[in-house]
């Protein structure tokens, strides 16, 4: 495959402060700026993100009326064109993208748009920094989830704080990436409006919809104000102490656990109620845990992560079992067909498990992350960056001769948070890849890559990453410069390559494999020890010093805790990185027939030319078919072809699979 370069100057996410940062997370990220990649997988979904994605998101907020509903908001007449009072993030989300985006590829056109909308934005702005389109364009009857005062329904529906979040985020990043400041003050205008109206002898509100917190934290990054993260822990600390809440009732919006208003946060232990706000509020809850010392904070979020994923994670790395009210589910409920799984919960999980990383230095939190990011995330986009999944399912069958449940991609949304906060997250992921602590140089993520580390001593190092993963597990480090040369190289060695297929119990492999990753260093093996998952190399290094990383890239069957019912009896197949499926289009135009026996051998092959490049997994399984009009069945051998989960339905909505049967223990007849 041809080599890609792309120069990666994203914005910086600890820019310069006006005033000192009392505190931060203990392991840092290498940011943005100081990372180039050169990469055969992700860099192409970049360039197609740019190309195809944000224009694609920007005309669909034109022809879906959010725009409008600013123009009419500034004229305080007409109507809200869209559907919902958070609409307004979709334009927010997709600013974001589009300043990544812009610090990528400097684009004129790109730049003029977003400053013309900028502008529609900030006449629709109020004169006391207030900004939310449905009560502006009619305070009466602008929508029915809105209170008849400024956030009197915060804590229900209303999304008040939702859309000022979101506001905050796009720009500090269109400020860090553009230097301009045009979305910068009408996002500080507001949130000074919240620092004047909320607060200890204030009005008391625990947000209905978490974002706002990390909206808030990024704005003291970039200014330095103690106001705005102050005002983040205010609002975490509202939650279980602002409304009186059912404490008998087993319904999430009566007892209060929908919104994880339930109980104060740092009493929770369980990760319940809305997915995507949940993870956003323990995103929120690290960030200010890191910066302002509050170690309750990360005892709470240390308990929930641990019930969350040894509990309430698919093996696609997606959260959220239940469409009834988009959350997760009691514990092991996770249904295959009618598993939600949005995507924007795993882009929550994504941030939630990034700074849990950054907490705690572990490597478990890197393995759910690259799950996410390669599965439950990525199946959320076209290979062609124009149509989108909301839910992501295990499986789908047939009902009725249509394929069920959420089958093919749609170009937007009613509600079409998840098409803008992909065109956001999709270019941020470069920022992932490495972090530093003390003498130390973290590899998290592996991708053809040149990156610069500056150290806490001082010492500047440069070093390259060349690798096709994820479908290949060889991967070649060279150091190019330093200051000093006494440095500690630490290098995640994978779950999948330590013989553990999740970093809890709820998955497992169904055998031990005695292949392990192999390291060398300048060609001589190096006998390593393990540190929560790192790989770690101590030396005094030259200068064109070469590691070689070989991590076993082996098909590996997985199992489900017993206490998964829907799981029992049936494996999955993981490869590296990557959870695979069952596909129509490769299997007969079926898929929920198809029986895997635990006795097939496996082979690959790379495929350039189908479904944007892709590597294959072949094998044999046994297939139950219906003969004689439906009054007959046998079973007979047949190939079967399994491809990557992310890359499903991107040729017509059909059958798709990733736990299959192995072995036929029971069949049952249906009358469809």
């Amino acid at each position: 495959m041809k080599n890609q370069t792309l120069f990666l100057l994203f914005f910086v996410p600890y820019f310069a402060f006006s005033q000192p940062v009392k505190g931060d997370y203990p392991y840092h990220a290498v940011n943005f700026t100081q990372v180039t990649l050169q990469d055969n997988f992700w860099l192409p979904r970049m360039e197609i993100n740019r190309k195809a994605s944000i224009p694609h998101n920007f005309s669909k907020c034109i022809e879906t009326g959010r725009v409008k509903n600013f123009t009419n908001a500034a004229a305080h007449q007409g109507k809200l064109c869209s559907i919902y009072p958070f609409d307004d993030t979709d334009i927010y989300k997709t600013l974001e993208g589009a300043a990544y985006s812009l610090h990528i590829y400097p684009d004129p056109v790109l730049d003029k748009l977003c400053d013309s909308l900028i502008a529609i934005v900030a006449k629709a702005q109020e004169m006391d920094g207030y900004l939310y389109t449905a009560r502006s364009i009619d305070s009466v009857a602008g929508h029915s989830w809105m209170g008849k005062t400024r956030w009197s329904k915060e804590e229900d529906l209303s999304h008040e704080l939702y859309n000022s979040g979101h506001l905050f985020e796009a720009a500090a990043a269109h400020f860090l990436a553009t230097k301009k400041r045009n979305l910068l003050d009408i996002a500080l205008k507001n949130a000074d409006l919240l620092d004047r109206t909320f607060g200890k002898g204030k009005l008391m509100v625990a947000p209905g919809h978490e974002v706002v917190e990390m909206g808030l934290v990024k704005l003291y990054r970039v200014t330095g104000q103690m106001k705005y993260l102050n005002l983040a822990k205010f609002f975490i600390d509202a939650r279980g102490r602002t409304q009186q809440y059912s404490k008998t009732s087993k319904d999430m919006w009566e007892n209060g656990s929908y919104w994880q208003n339930h109980k104060p946060v740092t009493e929770q232990v369980e990760a319940i109620g809305h997915s995507v706000r949940a993870t956003y509020l323990y995103t929120g809850m690290a960030d200010v845990a890191a910066l302002m010392d509050e170690p309750n904070y990360i005892d709470a979020i240390n308990k929930i992560w641990l019930n969350a994923n040894t509990k309430k994670t698919y093996v696609t790395g997606g959260i959220g079992a239940r469409g009834h009210g988009e959350a997760f589910g009691t514990d092991y409920e996770l249904p295959n067909e009618d598993a939600y799984c949005e995507t924007c919960a795993a882009i929550g999980s994504a941030y939630w498990n990034y700074r849990m990383f950054l907490l705690n230095g572990d490597a478990k939190y890197f393995d759910v992350l690259e799950r996410v990011i390669y599965n439950g995330f990525l199946s959320g986009v076209s290979l062609d960056g124009k149509s989108f999944f909301y839910t992501n399912p295990m499986e789908t069958n047939t009902r009725n001769g249509k394929p069920t449940g959420e089958a093919e991609r749609s170009a937007w949304f009613g509600c079409s948070c998840c098409p803008t906060n992909i065109v956001r997250f999709i270019p941020s992921l470069p920022g992932y890849m490495y972090a530093h602590k003390e003498n130390d140089v973290y590899i998290n993520l592996y991708s053809s890559s040149t990156v610069n580390v500056a150290l806490d001593n001082g010492n500047k190092i440069n070093l390259t990453q060349q690798s096709d993963y994820p479908w290949d597990g060889m991967v070649k480090v060279t150091i190019n410069k330093f200051d000093k040369n006494n440095f500690n190289l630490r290098l995640r060695i994978p779950g999948y390559a330590r013989n553990e297929a999740f970093p809890t119990n709820l998955y497992q492999f169904m055998d031990n494999s005695t292949k392990r990753a192999v390291i060398k260093v300048n060609g001589q093996e190096f006998y390593y020890t393990l540190d929560k998952g790192y790989a770690i190399i101590t030396r005094d290094w030259q200068k064109g010093d070469v590691i070689e990383i070989n991590l076993p890239m082996e098909i590996r069957r997985m199992v489900a805790h017993e206490k998964v019912n829907s799981c029992i009896g049936k494996a999955a197949i993981l490869r590296g990185p990557m959870v695979y499926c069952a596909e129509f289009a490769d299997n007969n135009n079926r898929a929920s027939n198809l029986v895997l026996p635990d006795n097939v051998s496996f082979t690959t092959e790379y495929k350039k030319d189908l479904l944007n490049g892709v590597m294959l997994v072949k094998t044999k399984a046994i297939a139950i078919n219906i003969e004689e009009n439906g009054t007959k069945v046998n079973s007979q051998e047949q190939p079967l072809t399994l491809i990557p989960f992310y890359a499903r339905c991107n040729r017509g909505a059909g059958e798709m699979r990733i736990w299959l049967p192995r072995k036929v223990n029971n069949i049952e007849i249906l009358g469809y």
